[in-house]
């Protein structure tokens, strides 16, 4: 895919497919009713007034199809134009009531359908789109919708669909802005590119992605592509000597070593005073429920309980790319939960890094474990924040569906913040309480806690409560479920209807890019 910005509109004039909008015009006037009393009627016209194009204003004109469009939401009308090329008018709806996520709809929306026609050019009248007053924004949204839409996983297709390279024009942009919108462009290819590789890691197949196998990625790309990043990666013999005792019992049954990998980024002018924020991720590539194994049908898909991990890396990647102002920790704890003999059986016992011993009643529960010891491994590195992103638990579905991520945490300050910058990529998060009975609710009879409170109870929160037990120092922290968000977003055009979603990615780069 090749981006173009046309300053002058003489690009736009050759575009194969030319891409305008509508916006829809809503006019009240009196009508009388049957009774002879006048009520008001709310009446709708199109208004295409922002078109620079003379000509294409007159053909839109004459076309006796024009005379039904009112340019509203979605709404779209097709022409030749008087060069052969073809037009599109894309509606919007009311003006003043179009933001930045109608607008990657929009046009994640109209990047397929182009795509699918085979387009060679297309051609995106930026001005029609600006609806929020920002060019160098608008631009970087429209540029955002079609990286992610162009997203497609089909390395195992033995006949892969034919995909040419098109060349999208931003037409119509202002030359003053020209340097504002190419360093927006150049945000937006790091953001959607790390959010594609990680999306890849969500997709590939579990019996290739394995612990082992996931570490090298991580380590192979981070050497490729994110220059001055610090890189360790823990062995089994390595996480026993850290007494990973949690995190070895998910481990027992695999065919497969865990790994525990730690990034480390530090910005050019770091000081004492620069925040460090540390990123935590769980990395099941694989769950089986273990000895308490899920039914057939509640497994499928599980090759995706690595996406905590895969969302943190994806973020740390993006930030480093856009060269974040603070320093950044990222701990990556991989294993997969299988069954064998030496699989960890429920009712047994076993101590965490920190020194808790921990009942483990279900070893389906297994994803706060690893991220106990891996938070506490965390807290170890001294920062001053941390977010934790796993996909914990399945009530977190049944709480907030399969659009919202569950926010919990011990500072309502911090989790504003993240709030906020979840507000400003317009994901949607919602935030649940972690109250004293539910911290009591995990404390064992004959250990410290266990990996469960009382079944079909607040399990989001009581998962949260459990991970709080390894957060000390008094560091400020949150936990994301991401159970619910991390796949099969098919009502975002711009993500993939099955597969990775790459959801949160946007949310955490806006929160380290944008940290003071």
């Amino acid at each position: 895919m090749l981006f173009k910005l046309d300053t002058v509109g003489d690009q736009f004039l050759g575009a194969e497919l030319k891409i305008l909008t509508a916006f829809q015009k809503t006019a009240t006037t009196a009508a009388k009713t049957t009774k002879g009393a006048k009520a008001a009627k709310a009446e709708s016209s199109v208004s295409i007034d922002h078109w620079s194009d003379k000509g294409l204003k007159e053909e839109f004109a004459n076309l006796k199809s024009a005379a039904k469009f009112k340019g509203a939401k979605d709404e779209t009308l097709s022409f030749t134009g008087a060069t052969g090329e073809t037009v599109w008018v894309v509606g919007l709806g009311d003006k003043t009531k179009y933001e930045a996520e109608d607008l990657r709809k929009s046009v994640a929306k109209i990047y397929k359908a182009a795509k699918a026609g085979k387009f060679s050019t297309v051609a995106f009248d930026v001005p029609g789109f600006n609806t929020l007053k920002d060019e160098a924004l608008t631009t970087s949204l429209i540029a955002e919708a079609i990286y992610l839409s162009d997203y497609s996983f089909d390395k195992y297709k033995s006949k892969k669909p034919e995909s040419a390279e098109v060349t999208i024009v931003f037409a119509h942009v202002e030359k003053k802005n020209s340097a504002k919108i190419e360093k927006a462009l150049a945000s937006t290819q790091n953001i959607c590119e790390s959010i594609n590789v990680i999306k890849d890691y969500v997709n590939e197949a579990p019996n290739v992605l394995h612990s082992e196998e996931y570490a090298r990625r991580v380590e192979a790309d981070v050497k490729k592509n994110l220059k001055g990043v610090k890189i360790k990666v823990l062995n089994k013999a390595q996480i026993q000597k850290e007494k990973m005792g949690m995190f070895l019992s998910v481990n027992a049954g695999s065919a497969y070593e865990p790994r525990l990998v730690h990034l480390t980024y530090e910005p050019p002018k770091s000081t004492s005073k620069t925040k460090h924020i540390a990123l935590v991720g769980k990395g099941i590539t694989f769950d089986t429920g273990g000895y308490c194994v899920k039914p057939g049908a509640s497994m499928a898909g599980m090759k995706n309980d690595m996406g905590g991990s895969a969302t943190v890396y994806g973020a740390f990647r993006a930030a480093v790319l856009e060269k974040a102002p603070v320093k950044i920790t990222c701990i990556l704890a991989m294993t997969d939960n299988a069954i064998n003999e030496l699989a960890t059986t429920p009712d047994a016992i076993v101590t965490a890094r920190n020194g808790k011993t921990c009942e483990i009643l279900n070893t389906d529960a297994e994803g706060r474990l690893i991220l106990g010891d891996a938070l506490d491994y965390a807290c170890d590195q001294g920062p001053d924040y941390i977010i934790d992103a796993a996909t914990l638990t399945g009530a977190a579905l049944v709480a907030l569906g399969n659009q919202v991520c569950a926010i919990l945490g011990n500072d309502q300050k911090w989790i504003n913040e993240i709030l906020g910058s979840a507000k400003a990529q317009d994901e949607y998060m919602w935030q649940l309480p972690i109250i004293n009975e539910w911290r009591q609710d995990i404390k064992s009879k004959i250990a410290d806690i266990k990996n469960i409170g009382t079944p079909m109870r607040a399990g989001t929160a009581i998962g949260a409560a459990f991970l709080e037990e390894f957060i000390k120092n008094d560091i400020k922290w949150a936990h994301l479920d991401v159970a619910g968000v991390v796949d099969s977003q098919s009502h975002l055009p711009y993500c993939s209807g099955h597969g990775a979603s790459g959801l949160i990615v946007r949310t955490l780069t806006h929160l380290l890019v944008n940290a003071k």
